[in-house]
């Protein structure tokens, strides 16, 4: 969630867990009148937010499930990291697409059967019972994820009037702050009180809410400009993004597989440079690289900024699995814990501002990321009989580095930005946010998951955790010293508010 006082020149996401974009028009609000039929902004407003805490809160919640999943799958924890990533990899991959499906089958149509999908996709996630079935149904949660929030941001700036549109964007926000307070806590003591398979048929009843309010409230709204679908680059991408996520879970989660799954992995990089060299040359590329022309665009989304992203998603996957099979922790209490490390981030938004303002976007990144990087590798000193106020005090600290980190990284993405690159500039910012976030967590499940098999177990320890937590920070540590290559007065105009 962007710092609301904080001058910017295109709308991002700060949220690391969830996936923002704005494809084709979504940067810039459409000069046409708003279609007949839509009365008051709120009630738009509602209907997405209602789609965005659906979406928000599924994607915090199910981390505090792993271990009991796990169980039900005849699997380990670690192994559950394909859970994550494959919704993550089907986010990615359909999200460069989303604009141009809206634009070619109407806002509405798209909202509605992205709602739908989704809602149909969490039933079957809960009624899953084996890895790869479990996995087959995330893959199409993600791919209507994907539609749902950006077609959704869509709907608002296509059927709100404009002089209501800032009230209405800063309404479907609300979830994103609302989600991870909401989900962690809620996850665990589902796991540990009823049956992990209720928190996907919780999406039910909102979703079946979602569909009807809006196929009656929404005008179905089309784009005015029918563009050509760059296939092959589409098609490029799915295969480098799913060989390389999918050779990393094949070298973490099978043993005697590593050469196996790190050559996959080497297949999908080599495939990532021929579609790059594609979207280079493509008269109509899926998605445009011209604003990594640009440095700050460039520091704070493909170098510092994705090592960051990285080090910020691992966590989210390892923190749970410390707490529950590390410390022996039920999935409640654990649920209650990770609470803390969302309290620091909303604590931070309060005064990220006035940060920025007085000490820049160089300092701030630095700092930040440094802090974000000693705080994680102070969880190897975390034992099973430290006080409980040493963890609260770290993952609360390491909350409101991440917080002001990531309000810093969306404002400097955009800084420097012409206004005719920002639609391909924040279309590539927020694929490449999903990338990084399934990168983190894939890395993390292969340092465990190897560390574990090396000495012959299939279960990790305590020690397991601490390494992948020392990788992590020195994850982030490595972002602070790029951000340090940036000049004293890098989005300067932006941080003083000129």
């Amino acid at each position: 969630m962007p710092d609301a006082g904080l001058p910017r020149r295109a709308p991002v996401d700060t949220n690391a867990h969830a996936a923002s974009a704005f494809p084709a028009e979504m940067n810039t609000p459409s000069s046409a009148t708003p279609p007949a039929g839509v009365t008051h902004p709120l009630a738009v407003a509602s209907i997405v937010a209602t789609a965005f805490f659906m979406e928000s809160f599924d994607s915090t919640v199910i981390v505090l499930a792993l271990p009991m999943m796990a169980e039900s799958f005849a699997t380990t924890p670690v192994a559950l990291s394909l859970g994550l990533t494959s919704y993550i990899l089907a986010l990615a991959v359909v999200l460069p697409a989303s604009g141009w499906i809206a634009d070619r089958f109407g806002v509405r149509n798209v909202f509605c059967a992205a709602v739908a999908l989704f809602t149909l996709s969490s039933v079957l996630c809960g009624f899953a019972n084996s890895l790869p079935e479990f996995v087959a149904w995330r893959i199409l949660q993600g791919s209507a994820g994907a539609l749902m929030s950006p077609v959704g941001r869509l709907v608002v700036l296509r059927t709100v009037d404009r002089r209501d549109l800032v009230r209405a964007m800063n309404f479907i926000a609300t979830p994103g702050l609302i989600g991870p307070l909401v989900g962690p806590p809620l996850g665990g003591f589902i796991a540990t009180y009823a049956d992990w398979r209720w928190i996907f048929f919780l999406n039910v009843p909102v979703g079946l809410a979602g569909i009807v309010l809006a196929w009656r409230f929404i005008a179905d709204a089309k784009g005015g400009e029918r563009r050509a679908f760059d296939a092959l680059g589409f098609c490029l991408n799915g295969f480098a993004l799913a060989a390389l996520l999918l050779g990393l879970d094949l070298a973490g989660q099978h043993q005697g597989e590593l050469l196996t799954g790190l050559a996959l992995a080497g297949a999908g990089v080599a495939a990532g440079m021929l579609v790059t060299w594609h979207y280079r040359r493509a008269a109509h590329p899926l998605i445009d690289l011209s604003a990594l022309r640009i440095r700050t665009f460039r520091i704070a989304t493909t170098d510092g900024g994705s090592l960051f992203r990285m080090a910020i998603a691992a966590p989210v996957f390892v923190l749970p699995l410390f707490l529950q099979v590390g410390l022996g922790q039920s999935a409640f209490a654990a649920g209650v814990l990770v609470l803390a490390h969302s309290i620091g981030d909303l604590g931070m938004k309060l005064i990220a501002t006035r940060t920025l303002r007085r000490f820049g976007f160089r300092l701030t990144l630095s700092v930040t990321a440094a802090v974000f990087g000693v705080l994680i590798c102070f969880l190897v000193l975390v034992r099973a009989q430290s006080p409980l106020w040493v963890l609260l005090a770290i993952l609360f600290l390491s909350g409101m580095a991440r917080s002001l980190q990531m309000t810093a990284l969306s404002a400097l993405q955009f800084a420097d930005v012409p206004p005719e690159h920002l639609t391909s500039g924040s279309t590539y910012a927020s694929v490449n946010q999903n990338v990084m976030r399934a990168l983190g967590i894939a890395l993390a499940a292969l340092l465990i998951s190897q560390l574990a098999a090396w000495r012959g177990e299939e279960t990790a320890t305590l020690f397991d955790f601490h390494v992948a937590f020392v990788g992590t920070g020195l994850l982030a540590l490595a972002a602070a010293a790029r951000y340090m290559t940036l000049s004293a007065d890098a989005g300067l105009h932006v941080s003083r508010g000129r």
